[in-house]
C-alpha cells in the first residue's frame, strides 16, 4: 500500500483525500516509481474541478520523479533503481506511481529529483511555445503573461536564449523582481498599468510577434490588441478561465493575426520528439544555462493547501509535493 491523494468527486479542493491505495505491479511497458517529488500544475484542478474530465476515482498529478521500484514486461529504456521522471501520465500524488514507460524519461546526475520534477511539464511546454509553436528568432518582442510563474520564468529564459526581447505582465513588485532576474527586458504590473499600452510602447507602436498567454479569460481580448499584424497568440491556458467563443473576424480586424490552443501531447507525439524536449532541457540546466525556480514544497497530505495557493495566485514558480 501506498499514501495518495484521491478524487471520488469532482469540485473544489476539498474534494483531494488522502488515501491508502494500492498501485499493483507494473503491467507490459509499465514503470512502478518510488515518488520522490511531484508536479503540481494549472491542469491538475482543471481535473480537479470537472473542467477537464476524468475517470473517478482518479489520483492526480500528471508529472513526478523519482526511483524505478520495478519493471513490466518488455520495458528496455530503463531498469530497476534508474532515476527517472516523467510528465503527460496520471498518478503522481502518490508514493508510488505506475507509469507508462513511453513518457518515462532517465534524469541525469546534475539534475535533481525535485528540479525534475518541476522542469518536466512546464519546461516541455516552455520548449514548444518558443521553439515549435512560434520559433523564437532573434530580436523578435515577445509577451509572457505570468512571467514569474511556473511556465513564465521558463518562457522568459528559453525565449531569451532564443535572441528575443521579453516583455512579461506579474501582479508584484516580488514577481517583477523575479521576471527581471530571469531576463525580461521590461516587465509591467498589470494591476498599475494596460499591458497592450506597454506593448506597444514596447514594440515602438507595432505590436508584439507573439503572446505566451496561460491566464485566459481575463487577457486574451488584451493579448489579441497587442499582437503586430500577422502576429500569433498562443493561449496555452485557462487560469482566469476559460476564454469565451472568438469571433474569427476578430483575428481579421486585428491584422490577419493567428490564434492557436497548443497542448503538450501534440507535440511530445513521438519518442524522438519528447526526447528532444527534455534532452535541451536537462542539458541547459546541467550548463547553468536554465534556472529552475521551486516556489512551494508541500507535504503530499498537503495537496489542497497547494491547489489553493496556485489558484490564489500566492505563489511564484514551481509547486512540488513531496510523498
Amino acid at each position: 500500500m501506498t499514501t495518495a491523494i484521491r478524487m471520488r468527486t469532482t469540485g473544489g479542493p476539498e474534494v483531494l483525500e488522502v488515501a491508502e491505495v494500492e498501485p499493483g505491479p507494473p503491467g507490459p511497458r509499465e514503470v512502478l516509481v518510488d515518488v520522490a517529488a511531484a508536479g503540481v500544475n494549472y491542469i491538475d484542478t482543471y481535473q480537479r474541478a470537472g473542467i477537464y474530465p476524468v475517470s473517478l476515482p482518479y489520483t492526480p498529478g500528471l508529472e513526478g520523479a523519482g526511483r524505478v521500484a520495478a519493471v513490466g514486461e518488455a520495458v528496455d529504456e530503463v531498469a530497476v533503481g534508474d532515476r527517472v521522471a516523467w510528465q503527460g501520465a496520471p498518478g503522481g500524488y502518490a508514493g508510488r506511481a505506475v507509469v507508462p514507460a513511453d513518457v518515462v524519461v532517465r534524469v541525469p546526475d546534475a539534475v535533481s529529483d525535485e528540479t525534475a520534477a518541476a522542469l518536466l511539464l512546464q519546461g516541455v511546454t516552455a520548449h514548444y511555445l518558443t521553439a515549435s509553436t512560434h520559433p523564437v528568432g532573434e530580436g523578435d518582442p515577445v509577451l509572457v503573461h505570468a512571467a514569474a510563474g511556473g511556465v513564465g520564468l521558463l518562457l522568459v529564459q528559453l525565449a531569451k536564449a532564443r535572441g528575443a526581447r521579453v516583455l512579461g505582465t506579474v501582479s508584484t513588485e516580488e514577481k517583477e523582481t523575479l521576471a527581471r532576474a530571469a531576463g525580461a527586458d521590461e516587465v509591467v504590473r498589470y494591476t498599475d498599468r494596460d499591458f497592450v499600452e506597454a506593448a506597444r510602447e514596447f514594440t515602438g507602436g507595432e505590436g508584439v510577434a507573439v503572446v505566451y498567454d496561460g491566464v485566459g479569460a481575463s487577457t486574451y481580448e488584451g493579448s489579441l490588441a497587442a499582437l503586430r499584424p500577422r502576429g500569433l497568440l498562443a493561449l496555452f491556458g485557462a487560469a482566469s478561465g476559460p476564454v469565451p467563443p472568438i469571433d474569427p473576424q476578430a483575428l481579421n480586424s486585428g491584422g490577419s493575426l493567428f490564434l492557436t490552443r497548443p497542448k503538450t501531447g501534440d507535440y511530445t507525439r513521438t519518442r524522438a520528439e519528447l526526447d528532444w524536449r527534455v534532452g535541451e532541457l536537462f542539458d541547459a540546466v546541467a550548463r547553468g544555462a536554465l534556472d529552475v525556480r521551486v516556489g512551494g514544497r508541500y507535504p503530499l497530505t498537503e495537496a489542497r493547501a497547494a491547489h489553493e495557493d496556485l489558484q490564489g495566485r500566492r505563489t511564484t514558480g514551481k509547486l512540488l509535493l513531496l510523498p
